[in-house]
């Protein structure tokens, strides 16, 4: 008996010893909400005695596992426990889902993510809460310009405007808290109404993935979202101090949040921003100053399976625009744009004078969600929007510019009802409508003809969007939108322009009355818009990941498109739109392949999009008017076509030295006429190294080299002027695009524990370190003035 059981034992044994254990075994932890990975979960294979956390990325590895059948226990320290059992028979890739409620709110109030995509055909590119604090004292296209292939269209230095893959204003949508923001971003100098320190992150996605919140984004949706809320009970919150020599002024910010256990929470955050006249290498940028005061309140409860959240924000700024800008007659025209200094410098002050902006916008929201099973949610959401808008110009005999010349009210009311549901396993599946109101009011006590004119704007839309689970590494996506709008506006033209255009004949139907020199018109256009997305990624292994997507966006022309007939004040131009303009149609294809490691990492992103009926402005020459010389630009039609990719590198050369770099392209063609488009973002790249210094409180340094190339490719829009004095015509150059340039930047940072709960971060970040005089390419002043020189920035944050 004793000699049979030896036996038996014996060929267990061997077979063991022959049975081959080189299965790896790999996945990641996410949270069931909105799929963000969870840090520090803990995997264990219940029997084996062995177990593994969860990297930055939520993803963990087991190797040398035989083909079995595994016993799983996964957890996390704000999650319930969850058990599983695979069937290990290859390699196998696996995503766990856990029930994330202590630590973070649900979606629809605070963390998660306002658009939906869990696919990720399209790589989002994030602006940590890191990158944000460093930008506190500047704006929202300030932090964006982080990102490769985001750019930003300046009007100076203090209006600043994103620009993705070459395409900018209407073609962009910008997600605050969850509401599409409302704030006149026809203007080619209407910065984003945002105060930048109200978001927890901000998230980039280069093209119309984001079919929930809109069907026009042709050229990208950027995400703000706000820190998320802890839900046990607290009070925290920061403070960030900034001051700075050029302007000669600074910022405070400050933000206090309550939460309590039971799912309450609230929050304020402010923020104050005052600034003189900026300077370049050489000289003073006059009547540059900006004033600004923002705030926001929020509350809410959130019970996991249901909740609601309040939130109200105001803004307010005053922005000078350059004084030099604003000219005469045409001889000084010609005179500004040849000469190496601004035509109109004053010593420095913080009095903002003529021409100026002053905008207030106002958001408020309510929304709350349901979750009526496991894995279905219902949502709702109203928000109401405000924004007041005053251009101040230099009137004759009145250089303080009391009186507005442009004064605009825009009211918007958006209502929207989603469902989202994971079907199975395999499929997830949104759904939902959206209504819109839109009143455009132009004040005619102003004493200036309007330049966009009174109307009112219905649209409603209707999206499905669904995600597949192909595979373990093969996941797709696809979506489709609808978006229906009218438009009924009361439009005073001139006579003689009307005919001009050949209106007399064309739309007829639309005078309502004839006044003297001036008709009545009242067109009442529908815009019936196709959107559409697909796409997929494939996770190869462990560290590389191929995404692509094709997106479908069609875009209605905006007010200022049909209607500009008149001058734009603070843009400083005469602006001309045409009636008969039809919907932009894009189409776009992206291809991404990323490389993710502890060592080396990469991004390259190349793309292509061709827009039919693409409307673009541009310069076609200058009329003189009783308040001066203004260039003419006008908004046509054409066909385009824009190439081009995006790459980001890092090299982790040891534990204190990291080296990043990112390089964008992008080639704009009008096929129509065959040449280059006018403002296409020249290359540029951007080099930076990273060091910890190995002192007791270790401080962070580093240094960056910032070269933007000259744009080579552009059209020629340069016209004739006559000058009386002499009976000549001189050319005007405003087609040629100014040299390339190279700025170094550097920063240091390094933090001090001040108690148990508080602490201080000291950073100085110095930029144009070199004071280089140039000029930008997409700096709509770069004809009258340089950029800014040299900049010493101090920041004191402190958490609490």
């Amino acid at each position: 008996m004793k000699t049979l059981l030896s036996l038996a034992l014996a060929i267990v044994s061997s077979c063991a010893i022959a049975q081959t254990c080189d299965l790896k075994f790999t996945g990641k932890v996410i949270d069931v909400h909105d799929n963000t990975p969870l840090i520090g979960a803990v995997i264990q294979i219940a029997g084996l005695e062995i177990a593994t956390i969860t990297d930055f990325e939520g993803r963990f590895k087991f190797e040398n596992l035989c083909k079995d059948t595994y016993n799983l226990q996964v957890s996390h320290p704000e999650c319930t426990t969850e058990a599983f059992s695979i069937i290990l028979l290859d390699n196998l890739d696996k995503t766990f889902k856990l029930e994330h409620h202590l630590e973070e709110l649900n979606e629809i109030l605070i963390k998660g993510k306002t658009y939906y995509t869990k696919a990720e055909s399209i790589l989002e590119n994030r602006v940590k809460l890191e990158t944000i604090e460093t930008f506190s004292s500047g704006s929202l296209g300030d932090a964006l310009k982080t990102v490769s292939g985001v750019s930003s269209l300046n009007t100076g230095n203090t209006v600043v405007k994103p620009v993705i893959n070459g395409l900018h204003s209407s073609r962009i949508t910008i997600i605050n808290n969850g509401v599409r923001q409302q704030d006149q971003e026809w203007g080619a100098e209407h910065a984003p109404n945002i105060d930048l320190n109200t978001a927890g992150s901000i998230t980039v996605i280069k093209g119309a993935a984001a079919l929930q919140f809109s069907g026009d984004a042709v050229g990208g949706v950027i995400v703000a979202e706000p820190t998320p809320v802890i839900l046990k009970d607290s009070l925290y919150g920061k403070t960030i101090l900034s001051g700075q020599s050029n302007g000669r002024g600074g910022s405070i910010t400050s933000v206090l949040t309550k939460s309590y256990e039971n799912g309450w929470f609230g929050r304020f955050q402010g923020t104050v921003k005052r600034y003189s006249d900026f300077e370049t290498q050489d000289y003073v940028l006059s009547n540059t100053g900006l004033s600004e005061q923002d705030f926001s309140i929020n509350f809410g409860l959130n019970k996991i399976t249901y909740g609601f959240e309040g939130y109200y924000s105001f803004f307010k700024n005053t922005v000078g625009i350059l004084r030099a800008s604003h000219l005469g007659g045409g001889e000084d025209q010609a005179i500004a744009i040849e000469s190496d200094v601004p035509t109109f410098i004053r010593d420095l002050t913080y009095k903002i004078g003529t021409p100026r902006q002053e905008v207030i916008h106002h958001l408020a929201k309510f929304s709350g969600f349901y979750k009526y099973n496991p894995s279905s949610t219902i949502k709702f959401s109203y928000d109401f929007q405000q924004n007041n808008r005053l251009e101040f110009d230099v009137r004759r005999g009145d250089d303080e510019g009391d009186e507005a010349s442009v004064d605009l009210k825009l009211t918007t009311h958006n209502i929207g009802l989603s469902v989202e549901s994971d079907i199975n396993d395999i499929i997830s599946f949104k759904t939902g409508i959206t209504g819109n109101f839109q009143e455009n009011f132009a004040d005619p006590s102003t004493g200036v003809r309007r330049l966009i004119p009174d109307y009112k704007q219905y649209k409603f839309g209707v999206y499905g969007i669904a995600d597949i689970q192909i595979s373990d590494k093969l996941i797709a996506e696809m979506g489709g939108r609808f978006d229906y709008t009218y438009m009924d506006v009361f439009k005073f033209y001139r006579t003689t322009f009307w005919e001009s255009r050949g209106y007399d004949e064309l739309f007829q139907d639309l005078v309502v009355e004839e006044y003297g020199n001036q008709i009545l018109t009242n067109p009442e256009p529908t815009f019936n818009n196709a959107s559409a997305t697909a796409g997929f990624s494939y996770q190869f292994d462990d560290d590389y990941v191929l995404f692509t997507n094709y997106s479908l966006a069609s875009r209605a022309p905006n007010a200022s498109e049909l209607y500009s007939e008149g001058l734009h004040h603070s843009a400083s131009r005469i602006e001309l739109g045409d009636l008969r303009f039809n919907s932009e149609i894009s189409q776009k294809l992206t291809l991404t392949a990323q490389k993710k490691g502890n060592l080396f990492s990469f991004t390259i992103n190349p793309y292509v999009s061709f827009i039919n009926d693409f409307i673009l402005i541009e310069p076609t020459g200058v009329q003189q008017t009783v308040r001066g010389n203004f260039q003419v630009w006008e908004y046509r039609q054409t066909d385009a076509r824009l190439i081009g990719v995006d790459t980001d590198a890092t090299f982790r050369i040891n534990d204190a030295l990291n080296y990043s770099n990112q390089f964008s392209i992008v080639k704009g063609k009008d096929i129509t006429r065959d040449e280059s488009l006018i403002n296409m973002p020249s290359a540029n790249i951007t080099n930076r190294l990273d060091y910890i210094l190995p002192f007791k409180h270790k401080i962070d340094v580093g240094i960056e080299s910032v070269f933007n190339f000259r744009q080579n490719e552009f059209p020629d829009n340069n016209f004739e002027i006559f000058l009386p004095e002499t009976e000549t015509f001189q050319l005007v150059d405003v087609s040629t695009p100014p040299d390339a340039y190279h700025l170094i930047n550097i920063n240091t940072a390094t933090n001090f524990d001040l108690n148990n709960k508080t602490k201080l971060n000291i950073s100085l970040r110095v930029t144009n370190l070199l004071n280089t005089s140039y000029r930008d390419y997409l700096n709509r002043l770069r004809y009258y003035a340089d950029d800014l020189g040299r900049n010493i920035i101090l920041q004191l944050k402190i958490n609490y």
